[in-house]
């Protein structure tokens, strides 16, 4: 007694609400061992439950108030706070994914890991919406199961850069009823939920121990409607899974076969289980007195124990990538059946001894100062939702969003976005959202802007700022203002690179510098034009003869045009570093005058001695180290070259480079036997 008031604070009271009876542990932790000093267990007077779900939500209420009462004439003292565990029937687990791709290389840090296991949540959050309509569920917990880098597994991805992250996890759920139904059922005994975890959790962490989790071990807890399974690898726990089949359908087999009701038939099927040899003894619903052999009876049960048997192997074998585990521990009264651990290895095809009821042995870091009581495999789990209190103080957190009250399953370190993802809102709305990009293409290139980033959305805690990752309590009231959306891209013609380079033209040997022409969607556009989606743009590289002489001021009408020494019209394009050469009309219509006369003259004067008629001669150039050989003219300028070496000046790829004899290049310069040309485009 004494001890018991001593220790009044750190008491823990762990209750096993099973199927078939509710086991009630009171105890403390000392020197990481669970010290057990009250135990009480009470059968329900009813099918209360069925297949570990409250059916009868206040009598079993009063089964847990009987329980609970005697407890508290054990230690002398009243008991108001009970840590619990929902069955492995009603969890959920959704294996799902997300990824995120940065727009450029960036170094990954914890926010961004936190923002991708949050995406994989939602993903999960929408696959088990989908597949159970109007169900609503809480999400209890996620495991991550592997992160990938650009493509590529790895462990941690913090640190790292990357162009893209992925993460694969395990989220779990609980519906909400089911809940709802524990929460009733408890609070209508006089109790309050202290904490709330999963059986499979709770036996796992007193069957299986930190140290043995590297291995790929099963651990199957056998209750009375069903058998919850739990599969641990490489240190953590990497599925759950349950099926609706247990020792319960054990005693429905005894109960036909015998002709007894259950409870009866409970009572056959434990003795036939504790004893190997012997006759059990029964009345059955005539009154009529049987003695049974306990072999008999367990082989009247033995179809029931194979196909329990097979069904926990092949959950196991799904669970585990289709491979069979290395060893399995049971768990539960109902797995002590004779012959059960046998079967479940012969279903795995692993050796007999890797199967075994954990009872005992697990129990060897608690102590158990209780009267009259035997270490047994039926205390794993209710030990196991004590030991969890100290471990993952978890329970329901009532919180107010945006004025809707919701509940929260506590995993000890909630944050503001969980509560917000509870209420479903939209996640794209919790961080800066850019604003309306422009697709575009210039000269048949695609080109994009973004949109601004906005502002991320404004969180209050209790009417002081906060964030998104702010840790939350008991009734806070958090109000969470979406994230805004940016400006929307703007650019214009003269902000384009391309825009903003230059032609230059040889004029009458006067080197003038253009601007380019931007055509969008085929109509002439200045620089202070604002680019839309959709615009093509192109980018001349020629001037017309008549846009030349615009720029210039000059009327082109009243001048004789030629562009590398050909006669030219308003037309005719002029490329970079074409040499254009002008003269009025009427010197050049006086040097066609002066040039018939002395056509004339030179006819008349038959007594005149005549000129030799000059020949064609052909010369040999070097350009860029190739010998060009140029014929067919008795004389050569530069521009004469391009008849014979392919060089395309219309294709503007940069700035041109046009050396003759090692200076810039006059398109209109004689060109002689043995001169050195060098050409080429040089990037801007």
């Amino acid at each position: 007694m004494d001890n018991t008031q001593s220790r009044k604070e750190t008491l823990v009271f762990g209750l096993d609400i099973g199927t078939r009876s509710i086991v009630g542990v009171v105890g403390y932790m000392e020197r990481n061992r669970f010290k057990v000093i009250a135990m009480a267990e009470q059968k329900h007077e009813t099918r209360a439950m069925l297949d570990g779900q409250i059916h009868d939500i206040y009598k079993v209420g009063d089964t847990i108030r009987k329980v609970k009462n005697s407890l508290e004439n054990q230690l002398g003292r009243e008991l108001s706070e009970v840590c619990i565990a929902a069955a492995g029937r009603v969890l959920k687990t959704i294996n799902s994914s997300a990824e995120y791709e940065f727009e450029e290389e960036t170094r990954v840090t914890q926010e961004h890991i936190y923002s991708l296991n949050l995406l994989a949540v939602e993903n999960a959050h929408n696959k088990i919406n989908e597949k159970e309509d109007k169900a609503r569920f809480y999400c209890v917990g996620n495991t991550p199961i592997r992160y990938q880098l650009n493509g590529y597994d790895i462990n941690n991805l913090e640190g790292h850069k990357a162009s893209k992250i992925s993460v694969e996890l395990i989220a779990t759920f609980l519906p909400e009823e089911v809940v709802d139904g524990l929460y009733e059922a408890v609070e209508y005994a006089g109790l309050n939920v202290e904490s709330l975890t999963l059986e499979p959790i709770a036996a796992m962490n007193i069957a299986i121990p930190e140290q043995y989790r590297l291995l790929n071990i099963g651990l199957v807890d056998v209750g009375a409607g069903t058998s919850d399974i739990c599969l641990t690898k490489d240190g953590c726990i990497i599925a759950y899974g349950m099926i609706p089949c247990a020792g319960d359908e054990i005693t429905e087999c005894i109960a036909k076969t015998y002709l007894v009701d259950f409870n009866t038939a409970e009572k056959i099927k434990m003795s036939a289980s504790s004893k190997k040899k012997g006759l059990v003894t029964f009345k059955d619903i005539m009154g009529i007195t049987q003695k049974v052999d306990a072999l008999e009876i367990r082989n009247a049960a033995a179809d029931v124990v194979d196909a329990m048997a097979k069904d926990v192997a092949e959950k196991i074998i799904e669970l585990n990538g289709g491979k069979p585990v290395n060893a399995v521990f049971v768990v539960g009264g109902g797995g002590k059946i004779p012959g059960y651990t046998e079967r479940v290895a012969d279903c795995l095809g692993i050796p007999h001894q890797r199967v075994a009821v954990r009872g005992e042995e697990v129990l060897t870091s608690v102590d158990f100062q209780v009267d009259n009581f035997k270490k047994d495999s039926l205390y794993v789990t209710p030990v196991g939702i004590c030991t969890n209190y100290y471990t993952q103080k978890n329970n329901f957190v009532f919180v107010t969003v945006n004025k809707e009250r919701i509940k929260l399953y506590d995993t000890s370190n909630l944050t503001v976005v969980d509560a917000v993802m509870q209420i479903g809102f939209p996640n794209e709305k919790l961080f800066p959202r850019r604003g309306a990009e422009i697709n575009f293409t210039v000269n048949g290139k695609s080109r994009l802007v973004r949109g601004s980033a906005g502002e991320g959305a404004v969180v209050t805690l209790n009417g002081r700022p906060a964030n998104l990752h702010t840790p939350i309590e008991q009734n806070d009231i958090i109000v969470v203002t979406e994230s805004t959306v940016g400006e929307p891209a703007s650019i214009t013609i003269g902000q384009l690179e391309e825009f903003n380079s230059q032609i230059t033209f040889i004029v009458n040997d006067k080197t003038i510098v253009c601007p380019r022409f931007a055509y969008v969607n085929g109509e002439l556009k200045s620089e202070f034009y604002d680019i839309n989606d959709g615009d093509k743009i192109r980018m001349e590289n020629f001037y017309t003869v008549a846009q030349l002489f615009e720029f210039l001021d000059l009327d082109y009408k009243t001048l004789n045009v030629t562009v590398n020494n050909e006669p030219a019209d308003k037309n005719t394009k002029v490329y970079e570093n074409f040499t254009v050469r002008t003269s009025s009309l009427e010197e050049y219509n006086e040097n066609i005058m002066a040039s018939e006369k002395l056509q004339e003259a030179e006819e008349v004067d038959d007594s005149s001695s005549e000129e030799p008629v000059k020949q064609p001669v052909n010369i040999t150039i070097i350009v860029n180290g190739q010998r060009v050989v140029l014929s067919g003219k008795t004389n050569y300028i530069v521009v004469d070259l391009f008849q014979f070496y392919p060089f395309d000046l219309t294709m503007v790829r940069g700035n041109l480079v046009f050396l003759h004899n090692g200076n810039d290049a006059d398109y209109s310069s004689p060109l002689n036997d043995g001169d050195v040309i060098e050409l080429r485009w040089e990037d801007k």
